[in-house]
């Protein structure tokens, strides 16, 4: 571990979906750690602090003996290095020497929205890290409109048309993030993760309609169609955005896969029928 003066990793988000599972991972190996949300994080053997971006009354008690952070961006801001770049200037005057940050796969350093924290995070930190997960395989299992679409309706629907994603697992993210976090080395670098296979969302409703043994079909939406439903529920700017990168994947923007998982952790991705069948079991007991 790299913090050997006791310092504890803040996770950030710790009641998210890679938050939490940073945090587990990180406390069941045996690291001090700090788990934030805003009612506090309540993750077994962790300390659970209050935080909330909006709040920087939070900040400075969440940031005490913290040599590690684990940034999850607030959800939905356009605009979060506004609250973001901030935040990291007190974390790095209150002794944080490592930072790595949740991005995107679709968002370059200097790109829109978090982006931009991206490119400042090494002029700020010592030792870093930015992951860029793909899309995670959980947006068709948990909480999400795509999960609720096909648990209420049995549809999924997109703008993507026929691209394909390299749709990655939220354990996977956690694990490169809690070896990212507390190896000697920092990777001091962009890691961008994926699963084993790019998949379109054709067959990812495929798969999910054998594994969970209800027929459920891909609607494929028109750029407007899509903006104008995100739109409903979230800041026009944000749904913007993210019908941005439905297009972007219908072509060919997220058709990759890559080895940095393997390579970060020492074994192989999760496959996304293994996470389908793990997920959509768990859910139905």
């Amino acid at each position: 571990m790299t913090y050997d003066d006791g310092g504890a990793v803040l996770v950030l988000g710790a009641t998210g979906t890679t938050g939490g599972r940073t945090a587990a991972l990180l406390t069941a190996a045996g690291h001090r750690v700090r788990a934030a949300g805003r009612r506090g994080a309540p993750v077994a053997g962790a300390e659970g602090v209050r935080f909330d971006w909006y709040d920087p009354g939070t900040h400075d008690d969440a940031l005490a003996g913290a040599a590690g952070v684990y940034l999850v961006p607030p959800v939905g801001d356009p605009d979060p290095a506004a609250v973001m770049l901030p935040f990291l200037e007190r974390a790095r005057a209150a002794g944080v020497r490592r930072a790595v940050l949740l991005s995107s796969s679709a968002i370059p350093a200097g790109g829109p929205a978090v982006g931009a924290v991206h490119a400042a995070l090494p002029e700020l930190f010592g030792e870093w890290a930015v992951l860029r997960p793909s899309w995670f395989m959980q947006n068709f299992t948990g909480a999400h409109p795509h999960a609720v679409g096909i648990r209420e309706e049995g549809v999924l629907r997109t703008a993507a048309g026929s691209g394909r994603v390299g749709f990655v697992d939220a354990g996977d993210i956690a694990a490169v993030a809690a070896r990212a976090l507390t190896d000697v080395h920092a990777p001091d670098r962009d890691l961008v993760l994926t699963g084993p296979q790019a998949l379109s969302h054709d067959e990812v409703a495929a798969i999910v309609s054998e594994v969970g043994g209800r027929s459920v079909v891909h609607h494929r939406l028109t750029y407007e169609e899509l903006r104008e439903r995100l739109a409903a529920g979230m800041p026009g700017e944000f749904a913007t955005l993210l019908a941005d990168m439905d297009v972007a994947i219908a072509g060919g923007a997220e058709d990759r896969v890559t080895d940095t998982v393997e390579r970060i952790t020492g074994r192989p991705p999760s496959g996304f029928r293994e996470v389908a069948e793990r997920e959509l079991v768990r859910a139905a007991q």
